[in-house]
């Protein structure tokens, strides 16, 4: 582990099982806007209040939008999860299509993962007890010592040839037929 991940909050990775088999469900529970009605660093989030946020309410009838006008404060959005996680971003001095696509990153992501130490790399409901699988898994052992490329490794005799491989063969022997004549065996 190092150094950067140890004041990290460690945890699983927590998205709902199986979201998207049956139906997707979006992660993004309640949006916050938060912004001055007269400051010059939420001219931004003013003009997507008045032409996006609208069409971006009807198009996530799931999410709840919370306007929060606050005097003289820097805009800030807070996204919030269902799995609890509460993402805060700074959007001052942002133009309208930058708020339009940050929205569109909180809506498709499922909460705070980047700030979380994961402590495994997979994740299941019913473990195996014989480990993860791996592309080694059901390999011949004498294949760690083995110098490749190695013939007996290589070979593959219950395949037959393909096409090419017929060809090839074909070609060799009109080559050496031809040869032959023209040396006079």
């Amino acid at each position: 582990m190092s150094n950067n991940s140890l004041f990290l909050k460690s945890g699983f990775v927590r998205a709902p099982l199986q979201n998207g088999v049956g139906r997707y469900v979006c992660q993004l529970q309640r949006i916050v806007l938060k912004f001055c009605k007269s400051h010059g660093s939420s001219r931004g989030m003013r003009d997507f209040i008045e032409q996006d946020l609208v069409e971006f309410a009807r198009e996530n009838p799931g999410v709840v939008v919370y306007l929060k006008p606050r005097r003289h404060r820097a805009p800030v959005v807070v996204g919030e999860y269902l799995n609890g996680d509460r993402v805060w971003m700074n959007m001052c001095n942002k133009q309208q299509s930058e708020i339009t696509k940050w929205m569109e990153v909180l809506r498709t992501q499922q909460g705070d993962v980047s700030n979380t130490r994961l402590r495994k790399y997979q994740h299941t409901d019913h473990p195996s007890i014989q480990g993860a699988w791996t592309p080694w898994t059901f390999k011949a052992p004498e294949l760690n010592t083995a110098t490749l490329p190695d013939a007996e490794f290589g070979r593959n005799d219950r395949l037959p040839r393909s096409a090419t491989e017929e060809l090839r063969l074909l070609f060799e022997k009109q080559r050496l037929d031809e040869k032959q004549l023209k040396t006079g065996e």
